[in-house]
């Protein structure tokens, strides 16, 4: 029976787009760039190999006076292509720099999409940040949509001076959304309601009322759970798919990026370093919303 149930939770996170909506190409200079997305001189495209053996692709977005930066790790059935759009916005709204990334068997990312891979493929992103980048643990806010809530918390509750942490209609955890069962079982896929309890930084939760495929009491739990609640965002109305299209979204967000930018200032700005527990790889090198878009994630 777990060995079944575990096979469909797994089914239902990962539903990468087919085709994918970009191809990763070399420019003349040598460096990559996405075929299909929209050329823009304050975005470099990185691939990066991860502790799981795949190549992944990722891209960041650099805001000229940022002093945060987001790290967003999309929902279920969305790549790079398609959320190009939305991070130009995030990027002009909320004045943070944004990396983002396909997982594994995502976009133009190689490899097969599972929990232990999105694992891998968000720690591979998160030393890039570091080396590349030089972005400090305080001035790291993580980002998670939906299935993106795993990596997520995974890498939230292992950085001890992370800056924030966003939970866009997150899951309690794979099996939770498909059964309202009680207790966690070891088959269970993204554990996030026990990793929840190990993040100490502020989180901020939002969810939709009307959220079909994630109940709406996964994230009134989840922010239950969290040590330093930030104000949630319970969006009258909103379902899975639409969050960033409501006003109060992009409102609530950038309230809340601003109080973690003046709590960024009085924190230390020694380089902070990584949990041990979060590999690094030698091999790791860093080579307007869209308001119609359909069933991005799940």
């Amino acid at each position: 029976m777990g060995n079944v149930t575990s096979n469909v939770a797994a089914r239902f996170a990962f539903f990468p787009p087919d085709p994918p909506t970009y191809e990763v190409i070399k420019d003349g200079d040598g460096s990559l760039v996405l075929q299909g997305v929209t050329p823009d001189k304050n975005m470099h495209v990185h691939m990066l190999d991860t502790k799981g053996g795949n190549k992944i692709i990722a891209t960041f977005w650099k805001h000229p006076v940022a002093r945060l930066t987001l790290l967003y790790s999309h929902g279920n059935a969305a790549d790079l292509g398609q959320m190009h759009e939305l991070f130009v916005e995030l990027r002009s709204h909320l004045r943070v720099n944004i990396m983002s990334y396909d997982y594994s068997g995502y976009g133009g990312s190689s490899g097969k999409p599972s929990e232990i891979n999105t694992y891998h493929d968000i720690e591979a992103v998160y030393n890039c940040l570091k080396k590349e980048y030089g972005i400090k643990q305080e001035d790291l806010i993580v980002y998670g949509q939906s299935v993106g809530s795993g990596p997520t918390l995974h890498l939230a509750s292992r950085l001890k001076k992370l800056g924030g942490v966003v939970l866009h209609s997150a899951i309690l955890s794979g099996l939770r959304v498909l059964y309202p069962v009680k207790m966690t079982f070891w088959f269970d896929i993204f554990k996030n309601i026990d990793k929840i309890r190990h993040v100490n930084c502020p989180v901020l939760v939002i969810h939709g009322t009307d959220d079909d495929i994630v109940d709406l009491s996964h994230g009134k739990r989840l922010w239950e759970l969290a040590k330093e609640k930030y104000d949630p965002l319970w969006v009258e109305g909103g379902g899975h798919c639409n969050l960033e299209t409501f006003p109060e979204y992009i409102r609530h967000l950038r309230k809340f990026i601003q109080a973690m930018e003046k709590l960024s200032i009085t924190k230390p700005t020694k380089q902070l370093e990584s949990t041990p527990s979060i590999a690094e790889s030698n091999h790791c090198k860093c080579l307007r919303f869209k308001t119609k878009q359909s069933k991005k994630e799940s």
